[in-house]
């Protein structure tokens, strides 16, 4: 329980109207979720406007409003807040809450399009493995030391997100580490959360249905950096053009590490292969599990990132050289007859690309690559013909399929995955809307020796169909699939 007057600490307040000498007893921007005596957030959303439930928020028990507009009638019972920017003192005010919970671990932030996951994940077994207790936020899941919490969003709403950096704070967690999407960015989600330090990863072709153009979705990802304390660090890729955007202007110190150029922190590949990659990290050479050259730059990010925090640098590599693939990232299975099957959660071209890619460096040439992939219902429709192409160029055959049609025709989807197959393709690529009949096709096509590749949905354990998401796992119907064949 917390006085209104303290928890709007910092929040921009325009005008008040009644008592902020008020007890809170909980906060809530949803309307269904109002408890007594608790405070109601007035949010637009993207699906609805929170202004249109402050009525139902009081009958329900709220004892104080935030909001844009204050409603026609005003309840004199009732404290009205009228802020700005309702999203962003949500995050602000939900922080004071749950007393600052992120100024008191060293919280590390991961952006970009593609390795969030994996980096984040990393970072946080390195530490654990390091002896510390931490805690991560991801879209895979979201832990405080050996506790797994179902994870919704790859970045919790403000509420949310505060709540969980408190129990680790409270479960003696000294490190956090979190992915941090643009659309959490946009929306305030991470609003008055300190960083000790934020890394970018890079940026590709994504999400361009939410920010409309490439151009906003890059300052979306800068949004990280400028909000960085001149205490932090803002660890960018060498390599992406965009990393020197993302620290211009940015009051934290600046570091860079790269695979291809000069940089503070530089990795460079000797091999790579199905049994993992050797690397030389800064001039020492190390063993790691993990495969693919993307991989390199993951783990380049974990070590910067791990130096940055004033981890040992041999302590460091020799811990990083135990740590297994990330669920869905690259994860792969054997046959007995030699059959490869690969998941990996590649959803956007640039993924898809790398996996692609990575498998043409490790392959001897005689096999056949077979790609099982598809792409999302209600999200930008400009990267599924893109989406097709490459995997056409860089396959022998292709079945497109499901990934998540949510409310769309998954024929439709596959149809505009089509005007990406050129001609000389087509004789080689399948349309199968079914994803387990797809996968299934995949194993009865392949040979001893070939590769399949199951794209898309990496770690989800369902496929979301009209709006009702059923069980569903690539790599256990890999798995089963494979093992039906032997």
């Amino acid at each position: 329980m917390k006085l209104l007057r303290d928890i709007l600490y910092k929040a921009s307040l325009l005008e008040v109207t009644g008592s902020t000498n008020v007890a809170i007893t909980a906060m809530t921007f949803d309307s269904r979720n109002v408890e007594k005596d608790g405070l109601f957030v007035a949010v637009r959303g993207t699906q609805a406007d929170g202004h249109g439930f402050i009525a139902k928020a009081i009958a329900a028990g709220a004892a104080a409003v935030v909001c844009e507009e204050l409603p026609e009638e005003i309840n004199p019972k009732i404290t009205y807040v009228k802020v700005a920017d309702s999203a962003q003192s949500l995050g602000i005010i939900a922080g004071n809450f749950y007393d600052q919970p992120s100024s008191q671990l060293k919280l590390i932030g991961v952006t970009g399009t593609n390795g969030k996951t994996t980096t984040v994940t990393l970072l946080f077994r390195l530490f654990r493995a390091l002896g510390y207790k931490a805690g991560m936020l991801t879209t895979v899941a979201n832990m405080i030391n050996n506790e797994e919490i179902q994870a919704t969003h790859t970045t919790p709403d403000a509420i949310t997100l505060n709540a969980l950096l408190r129990r680790m704070v409270d479960a003696g967690c000294k490190y956090a580490f979190m992915e941090v999407s643009s659309h959490a960015l946009v929306q305030g989600r991470v609003a008055g959360i300190q960083f000790a330090g934020a890394v970018f990863t890079n940026i590709t072709h994504d999400h361009l249905d939410y920010h409309k153009t490439f151009d906003a979705y890059i300052k979306a990802k800068k949004m990280l950096f400028d909000m960085l304390p001149s205490d932090a660090f803002a660890l960018v890729n060498r390599d992406d053009v965009n990393g020197a955007v993302m620290v211009q202007n940015t009051r934290a110190l600046k570091r860079s590490y790269s695979v291809k150029n000069v940089a503070d922190f530089k990795c460079r590949v000797i091999e790579n292969q199905f049994s993992g990659l050797q690397l030389s990290m800064d001039s020492t050479e190390f063993w790691s599990k993990l495969i693919g050259s993307f991989n390199a730059y993951n783990l380049t990010a974990v070590y910067a990132a791990a130096m940055l925090l004033g981890q040992d640098k041999m302590h460091t590599l020799t811990t990083l050289s135990t740590l297994g693939p990330v669920e869905g990232r690259f994860q792969y299975v054997r046959s007995n007859n030699g059959i490869t099957g690969i998941v990996d959660y590649a959803h956007t071209p640039d993924a898809l690309l790398n996996v692609l890619k990575t498998i043409a460096d490790i392959r001897t040439g005689n096999e056949q690559v077979i790609t099982v992939a598809g792409c999302g219902g209600d999200r930008d429709r400009t990267k599924r013909p893109v989406m097709a192409r490459i995997a056409c160029e860089h396959s022998n055959r292709v079945l497109l399929t499901s990934d998540n049609p949510r409310t769309e025709d998954p024929a439709a989807i596959l149809a505009e995955m089509q005007q990406g197959v050129e001609l000389q393709y087509q004789r080689t690529t399948l349309s199968i809307v079914d994803r387990r009949e797809a996968i299934r096709t995949a194993v009865a096509l392949a040979k001893p020796g070939d590769i399949i590749l199951v794209a898309g949905k990496g770690h989800e354990k369902y496929q979301e169909i009209n709006g009702v998401k059923h069980p569903f796992d690539d790599m256990a119907i890999l798995k089963e699939t494979l093992n039906t064949e032997d």
